[in-house]
């Protein structure tokens, strides 16, 4: 099946650190991903039951999603042995120079039984044999082969490499993250580290030939963040966890990851203040703007009861990140189109479905 999906992969981006350097970053990278996840999953489950709500057409769509958040009816939402598994998906969006790769993402399953929440980071850089491409990527190819196929096939690897189905998926576009921090007026973030960036990129700008400099530097801007608390609107919190060209460690994917964390912070307390929890509105407002900005192919019903499971499970958040343990980063070759990529050290996946089913299990995986 993948096999018709193979295609050429992307070209090589140019990095800012030395080999050694990036490895390691790499995998802190992965470890603060799952953060960010669960700051989002939180945010998320606040959220969910709204855009379920709003879906209602009459009174009673209203009061039978309002039944289901209550009652989770497992008969309206589809699991295995008392779990659903969703795949998380976060993509760049416009603005983005690689918007339909999914560099985020995230096996994640929830308990029915005991209600807590069990989440596994899987590797951007996974190479795929029969795709010839990147995880990452697996998005982005399935949905230019048809409409709707990138959820499909980034399910259907995903259930390759872990062993377990995936009854759902939901893709995030961060991208809209600027009309959400907009809508709230603005969010307050503690920024843990500043960095100056002499080169990100104006948008419209990208084919200007700045009258023939060499160097093109019309095409950027300087951005600087002191450290410290400070209010953001959307704009300004856009190119905060954008920046990719900050002096030093600010320019690593480790550090962006960190600025997310630190932006999702903000919009999580925001959303959770008085100030909007008390103005159904603009929590409406909010809601229809998260709405759009997911893709997912959840039914409301199932939405409406996953809210619920995930609420319930905010204080059984359990994150774990696929690791070097399992993966082996191999030689640049032609075999892998000349990039960096993790294959399985056992050549084949056996030992990672064994460990991710150990933690559905509850054993002891390390």
């Amino acid at each position: 099946m993948l096999k018709a999906f193979r295609s050429k992969s992307f070209e090589k981006r140019k990095i800012a650190v030395s080999r050694i350097k990036r490895r390691f970053l790499k995998h802190v990278w992965l470890v603060r991903t799952s953060l960010i996840i669960v700051l989002f999953f939180l945010f998320y489950g606040i959220s969910l039951l709204g855009i379920s709500l709003m879906k209602a057409t009459s009174l009673d769509r209203y009061a039978t999603l309002a039944y289901d958040f209550i009652v989770t009816p497992q008969s309206k939402i589809k699991s295995i042995n008392g779990r659903t598994n969703i795949l998380v998906l976060g993509k760049g969006g416009t603005g983005h120079d690689a918007p339909e790769l999914t560099d985020t993402i995230i096996f994640a399953s929830v308990s029915h039984q005991h209600p807590s929440l069990t989440l596994v980071t899987l590797p951007r850089d996974i190479w795929l044999e029969d795709l010839q491409a990147k995880l990452n990527s697996a998005y982005y190819w399935g949905n230019k082969k048809e409409a709707g196929g990138g959820i499909v096939l980034a399910k259907s690897i995903v259930e390759e490499l872990t062993g377990q189905p995936v009854q759902y998926a939901i893709v995030v576009d961060f991208s809209g993250f600027k009309k959400i921090v907009d809508e709230m007026g603005g969010v307050e973030v503690d920024v843990k580290i500043g960095f100056v960036d002499n080169f990100y990129p104006m948008a419209g700008r990208e084919n200007d030939d700045c009258g023939g400099d060499p160097e093109f530097k019309c095409r950027y801007e300087t951005v600087k963040f002191d450290s410290g608390r400070q209010f953001m609107g959307g704009e300004t919190a856009l190119k905060f966890v954008r920046s990719r060209m900050a002096v030093g460690d600010e320019g690593t994917d480790f550090a962006r990851s960190v600025r997310q964390e630190e932006l999702l912070t903000a919009i999580k307390n925001k959303m959770m203040s008085s100030e909007i929890l008390l103005h159904p509105s603009k929590f409406f407002r909010l809601v229809s703007l998260i709405n759009d900005n997911v893709e997912t192919d959840l039914s409301a019903n199932s939405e409406a009861i996953l809210a619920r499971r995930l609420l319930q499970s905010r204080k059984g958040i359990a994150s774990y990140t696929l690791t070097n343990n399992y993966l082996v980063n191999p030689l640049k070759s032609l075999e892998y189109d000349n990039l960096y990529v993790l294959i399985p050290k056992g050549g084949d996946w056996d030992e990672v479905r064994s460990w991710v089913s150990c933690f559905l299990e509850g054993g002891n995986c390390n």
